[in-house]
């Protein structure tokens, strides 16, 4: 039987998430809002699996292009190529 290659595969230690105390899912990050031209770090949340890029975008930084919905439309470059994610916010840390 071939190995399944799907949307999360190989990603066992990149999206998971550290035992802490408190609350895991801060609600202020679902309603935080961003405005067109934003810098935004993509952060994946692991136990929000709703409107989370592929894991080869974690860690990157994109520009907020407009609002679908609750979640947004970001731009980014993939290499050379130009690339539009949607993502909803709990994915998302505004750049300071």
């Amino acid at each position: 039987m071939q190995r399944s290659r799907g949307f999360k595969s190989r990603s066992r230690k990149k999206l998971t998430k550290r035992v802490r105390p408190g609350r895991s899912n801060p609600i202020t990050r679902r309603i935080q809002q961003f405005e067109n031209g934003d810098m935004v770090h993509i952060i994946i949340d692991p136990s929000i699996q709703k409107g989370q890029p592929h894991s080869r975008f974690h860690g990157k930084t994109a520009k907020v292009v407009d609002k679908k919905g609750k979640a947004y439309i970001l731009a980014l470059k993939d290499g050379n190529k130009a690339k539009e994610l949607i993502v909803t916010p709990e994915h998302l840390k505004l750049q300071e």
